[in-house]
């Protein structure tokens, strides 16, 4: 198997959008946009992580089963998030006392 070796150019590229997402970051966060600030600041974090595993961590040039294991990741967080979310939105259902 071959190394594949990115220019330098590269790199420094993607440092510079890393950079230019977070100023964008910091900004939106100045921003009143209600509740879609949080939809706005996670896909912002979504694009710097892509960034982040396709150039530094060279999941560009990885093989299939180092893919497969970041999907499989990927795929225990999504579910370990909605089982969190359906116990986060079933928590009124039964009445406490108290509140």
């Amino acid at each position: 198997m071959t190394e594949h070796i990115d220019r330098v150019r590269t790199y420094v590229l993607v440092f510079a959008v890393l950079i230019a997402l977070t100023v964008l970051t910091t900004a939106v966060a100045f921003v009143d946009l209600g509740p879609f600030s949080v939809v706005v600041a996670l896909a912002i974090a979504v694009c710097k992580m892509l960034l982040v595993a396709l150039f530094f961590m060279h999941m560009r040039h990885s093989t299939r089963l180092t893919r497969l294991v970041v999907l499989g990741g990927l795929l225990w967080l999504i579910i370990l998030i909605l089982l969190s979310l359906t116990d986060f939105a079933t928590r009124t259902w039964v009445g406490v006392p108290g509140r």
